[in-house]
């Protein structure tokens, strides 16, 4: 890639963000072919957050049309749903998520990436998973960042067939494919 001015760089790197606000400053500059420190600088002249600050502002919009769980109860940041249509997660992979002695994410909290993910898409007072089958592909290790696209396939009465897959810098590490029940309101408000 031939060497932008700063303009042409600024240009650039707000069309990039705007057609992915989840790239690091590490991959812009890889893509830009300058610092990590020119990138921050751009972004600090041209009033862009850094992924953390992008990222909560999209998930605020997504969570706010979500009807089945609450916000809190989704594992990762929500940011992007359709509802009865699609939707994306993003988890990033901590030192809380890993056995300690491989680094190597533990299974159930890329299981509940998908699941949570898969529920809230579903435009229900409250829907359940009635079952998943799932595959893994690959170990997910601490630092690598989840990217969980769900996506609605059938829906037939009160079951919602969903397909999750998740992803990390475009390969796959976990397909799922759930059955979700929506449940009424009149079952909800049962008296215990």
């Amino acid at each position: 890639m031939k060497r932008l001015t700063k303009a042409e760089r600024q240009e650039n790197l707000k069309e990039r963000l705007d057609e992915d606000p989840f790239l690091i400053d590490r991959e812009l500059a890889e893509l830009f072919n300058v610092s990590i420190q020119t990138i921050r600088l751009d972004r600090l002249e041209l009033g862009i957050p850094e992924v953390r600050e992008r990222i909560k502002s999209v998930a605020r919009q997504a969570s706010s049309k979500v009807k089945s769980v609450q916000s809190e109860e989704i594992i990762g940041e929500l940011i992007d749903i359709q509802l009865n249509d699609g939707g994306i997660s993003i988890l990033e992979s901590t030192e809380e998520l890993v056995l300690e002695k491989s680094k190597i994410v533990r299974g159930h909290h890329i299981f509940a990436q998908a699941n949570s993910l898969a529920v809230a898409i579903i435009d229900a007072d409250a829907a359940l998973t009635g079952s998943a089958e799932v595959r893994y592909n690959r170990p997910v290790y601490v630092g690598e960042r989840l990217v969980a696209k769900a996506k609605v396939e059938k829906i037939k009465g009160n079951r919602f067939y969903v397909k999750v897959e998740t992803k990390i810098n475009g390969e796959s590490v976990f397909k799922g494919e759930f059955i979700i029940f929506s449940v009424k309101d009149d079952l909800m408000n049962r008296e215990g």
